[in-house]
């Protein structure tokens, strides 16, 4: 019997260098996707049109106005727009943020107090920093319990929002002490759930494709202008609290205290955070 053996394909070197360009292509391919999906943040979404969104910067000068006027409003004491986190959290049954310490109590000619004092519920040793810091507000409300025959009003409050793997809170608390000047405290948290790091103004700006330069500027303008009101007060008479507005505190790089929900970024110097003032100056975009 003949045995016919099946004829072998013969690949030319044409045809080699042609496949392992389609597999170079292929594997280039997957590292990008893995990259954009794990450390870049792009929306394929937007990327390709099916999505829109009003990025930060092009807010008309009403709508940053309003956004400033509703800000005492944005204090829901809650975590809004959580995204699936679950294998990040330190208990899985709570939200990523939520609310360890609330109280309100009132002692005739001692004290008024509401605080509602989050914690951040996430297994990580930079959270854990964080979440020592906010201890302080548990602190000073127990002291301010102690007290007797001072008339203090304390309260603290806080809002949440993650947004594209990012976590930002911002918590404000108010404290008047008798005759005392009132001073407020606003303390933020920004954070990359995606990278597992703490997140700077800097890196948001280049996230949101925002230019830092404008917003520089921009915060340059309403400090100026901000002093300007209030050289014009100290004329009147009123006790003020004075800006440097060249002080290196007002650079984007030094800027610690900033929020970012609904594509809003609010970049905020609470002086109160240093001295006994209640001043802060919103800067919206």
């Amino acid at each position: 019997m003949k045995v016919v053996l099946a004829e072998q394909k013969v690949f030319n070197k044409k045809q080699v260098a042609i496949y392992i360009s389609i597999g170079v292509i292929c594997i280039i391919s997957i590292i990008v996707a893995l990259y954009i999906q794990f450390y870049a943040r792009i929306d394929i979404g937007k990327l390709l049109g099916f999505r829109t969104e009003v990025e930060l910067g092009n807010k008309t000068e009403e709508e940053t106005q309003l956004l400033k006027a509703q800000f005492d409003h944005i204090f829901t004491n809650s975590l809004h727009n959580e995204e699936a986190q679950t294998n990040k959290k330190k208990e899985s049954e709570k939200a990523l943020v939520y609310t360890k310490i609330e109280r309100k109590e009132s002692k005739v000619n001692s004290y008024d107090v509401e605080v509602h004092i989050p914690y951040i519920n996430i297994d990580n040793e930079k959270i854990e920093e964080y979440n020592k810091e906010i201890e302080d507000f548990v602190n000073k409300t127990a002291n301010v319990l102690a007290t007797q025959n001072k008339n203090i009003i304390y309260t603290v409050e806080y809002v949440a929002n993650v947004q594209n793997d990012m976590l930002s809170l911002i918590i404000r608390s108010n404290l008047k002490e008798g005759s005392s000047a009132q001073r407020v405290i606003i303390q933020t948290y920004n954070y990359d759930l995606r990278n597992n790091k703490e997140i700077t103004l800097e890196e948001v700006l280049k996230i949101k494709n925002m230019n830092s330069f404008e917003l520089q500027e921009k915060i340059k303008s309403e400090i100026s202008m901000e002093q300007k009101k209030v050289e014009d007060l100290k004329t009147l008479g009123y006790t003020i609290y004075s800006r440097e507005i060249e002080s290196d505190k007002y650079k984007i790089e030094n800027t610690k205290e900033f929020y970012v929900t609904n594509n809003t970024l609010y970049v905020i110097y609470a002086y109160g955070n240093e001295t006994f003032t209640s001043e802060v100056d919103l800067i919206v975009v």
